[in-house]
């Protein structure tokens, strides 16, 4: 009789353990996740972090981790999010957690710059026959890792293969007309100095390049006119000498304003495009 009775109160004792340890795992779950939803990461992290530390059963291993990737994510710590993201998909137990952490590392890889893994990433869910329903969240995702590769021409295609009218197929053409050549600046620069400059908005630097290359142009071809050969050999090697500064001053500034055209372009995504984003 006294066995019976010892061996229910262990039961019950069991029990309420039990049953207390997950109530307490639910409501820290609770307190870090509005913590996240408040955009506390610092602290969501600290209690995501606690929760798995508690968290013998398991249960909360997938979406604590994502959690955590996530707010490391909003904190800007790419590598600290791969990390955990990456240790949510072991955790998973579904292909849906899988493809969910999986597309949450090519998210990091495209903000943090590093296309070719983002490209491989995408490819191997491409290529994973549980995911033929994903091809168009895919295709979207390559067009994005294109912007952050500053290549909108290619953005634009991806986008088209999605839809022919998609909005963000129109921007980045847009874009991508916006951009100066400069293959041809410096072949336009290497006939008439100072056009590149003038044509990217540098005048003051455009008018001083083709003064200088026309002065010493036409002083040169003076002084040899005059049999002034050394004079001549004098003012060639400065004219030459200005005409290489015009060309590579052209190429600093089709740089220079194509990387402002880029950064006005990625500004307005992220803060004025609705849709869904790295």
């Amino acid at each position: 009789m006294i066995s019976s009775v010892i061996k229910y109160l262990l039961f019950v004792l069991i029990f309420l353990r039990i049953s207390f340890a997950q109530q307490y795992l639910d409501a820290q779950f609770k307190t870090a996740s509005n913590l996240y939803d408040n955009g506390d990461y610092f602290n969501a992290i600290t209690e995501f972090k606690r929760l798995l530390f508690f968290d013998e059963q398991n249960k909360y291993s997938f979406i604590g981790n994502m959690y955590l990737g996530k707010s490391y994510k909003g904190g800007a710590f790419l590598d600290d999010a791969i990390k955990y993201f990456s240790l949510a998909k072991k955790y998973t137990t579904d292909s849906e957690g899988f493809y969910q952490s999986q597309t949450e590392i090519i998210r990091c890889n495209i903000l943090r710059r590093t296309i070719p893994k983002a490209f491989q990433l995408i490819k191997e869910l491409e290529d994973d026959s549980r995911f033929t329903d994903k091809k168009n969240d895919l295709i979207y995702w390559r067009a994005w890792a294109y912007i952050f590769a500053d290549d909108w021409e290619s953005a634009a295609g991806e986008f088209e293969k999605i839809d022919k009218n998609h909005e963000l197929k129109a921007f980045c053409n847009d874009v991508a007309g916006q951009k100066f050549s400069g293959t041809l600046l410096v072949l336009a620069s290497a006939i008439i100095p100072g056009f590149g400059q003038i044509y990217t908005g540098n005048e003051f630097s455009g008018i001083l390049s083709l003064a200088w290359c026309g002065l010493f142009g036409y002083l040169s071809i003076n002084s040899f006119y005059a049999d002034r050969i050394f004079d001549g050999f004098v003012y060639t090697g400065l004219f030459l000498r200005f005409h290489r500064g015009n060309i590579q001053n052209v190429n600093k500034f089709v740089k220079q304003e194509n990387i402002a055209i880029s950064n006005r372009a990625l500004e307005y995504l992220q803060y004025k495009f609705a849709g869904l984003k790295p």
